[in-house]
């Protein structure tokens, strides 16, 4: 992964939340699920509304939208419900030791 930015220590994220960091002047919702992050864009794409003071679901991978209820899977940022029909962006993430990286846009 090229061009990665440190955003935040592991434990600066629990598990099963979100929290909102930006990367090259870019908000970007950075999920915890178990061990694994995942970075999308933090603006839904129906209501420019901030994902990342949405639930996480763990269950099926996804944070809604705390506005109108739209769903995104965090893996594809594609929308898994109603009323958004855009996908938002996906960015790559690492962790190295106990900082996670998450990859300019």
């Amino acid at each position: 992964m090229t061009d990665a930015v440190r955003v935040c220590a592991v434990t600066d994220v629990t598990p099963g939340t979100a929290r909102r960091v930006e990367v090259g002047g870019v908000p970007v919702c950075l999920a915890r699920i178990g061990d694994d992050f995942h970075a999308i864009g933090d603006v839904c794409s129906h209501g420019e509304f901030s994902l990342s003071e949405g639930p996480v679901w763990v269950d099926d991978c996804t944070v809604e939208c705390p506005k109108h209820g739209s769903a995104f899977s965090l893996t594809t940022g594609e929308p898994t419900s109603l009323p958004a029909t855009r996908p938002v962006p996906v960015f790559g993430v690492r962790v190295e030791g106990d900082d996670v990286y998450v990859e300019a846009p």
